[in-house]
């Protein structure tokens, strides 16, 4: 199944979770969706199995670095099979520029390998048996059910979190990505779990960036609920009154 393919069926299912979720999460699953209609994921994927090697390679990298150190890199190992052949030393080179190189060219290498060898080069559409696949966890996991399979999953990474315990999912102190992943999948219309994260990310990159949240340009429907802003604005009335009584 190709990526286009993918986001088909994504799209067949989205009406599938209307009705679930909380009220806060179906307000910006709506909100997110009218910001960003067609947003998909950013990593620039053509093969299933070529979006589990940019995942793992993905980790404390930018999706832009990694788009285009795989252009090259799915030029010189044009099959998973061959990823799994390849030369350790030559992959680690490779892969260099996306940072940790020895350690995802070693996990990239033996996931293609267990993928060939266990799988007859299809990954596996459960979370159990992704899980079994070298440098997978939950998030990649989440990642790969949503995109290729249309199922729905949270990917709870970084600006998932961030922008979620903003809008008062939970405290903003919470990091943990699992106990994130189970709130928002109780929180979040399963239908719209999957383009919700991807449209997450286009939010925490333009407006809702971790320094400098841009509360000013987010959207209305996304302020009436945020509770940092919320809060912000109640330190704010507290500072003043204070100002005036001195």
């Amino acid at each position: 199944m190709s990526r286009k393919e993918a986001n088909k069926d994504i799209s067949r299912g989205a009406s599938a979770g209307v009705a679930e979720g909380t009220a806060r999460g179906r307000a910006v699953a709506a909100a997110l969706e009218e910001l960003y209609p067609g947003s998909v994921c950013t990593l620039d994927w053509h093969e299933p199995w070529q979006l589990l090697v940019m995942a793992r390679l993905s980790a404390q990298c930018t999706d832009a670095r990694v788009n285009e150190v795989c252009r090259d890199l799915f030029v010189r190992y044009p099959t998973a099979r061959s990823v799994a052949e390849a030369d350790i030393a030559e992959l680690e080179e490779a892969v260099r520029p996306c940072g940790l190189f020895r350690m995802k060219a070693a996990s990239i290498k033996a996931a293609c390998g267990m993928l060939i060898r266990d799988y007859g080069g299809k990954l596996p559409d459960s979370m159990e048996e992704l899980l079994r696949l070298p440098g997978v966890g939950r998030k990649i996991a989440n990642l790969i059910l949503g995109d290729v399979y249309g199922i729905p999953g949270i990917v709870a990474d970084t600006h998932c979190i961030r922008i979620c315990g903003r809008l008062g999912f939970y405290p903003e102190t919470l990091k943990d990505p699992e106990k994130v992943e189970r709130i928002l999948s109780d929180e979040i219309p399963a239908g719209y779990q999957t383009d919700t994260c991807h449209r997450l990310v286009d939010f925490g990159r333009d407006v809702c960036s971790a320094k400098n949240p841009g509360c000013d340009r987010c959207p209305a429907a996304l302020r009436e609920i945020c509770e940092h802003l919320k809060a912000g604005n109640a330190g704010e009335k507290q500072k003043s009154r204070k100002e005036t009584a001195e």
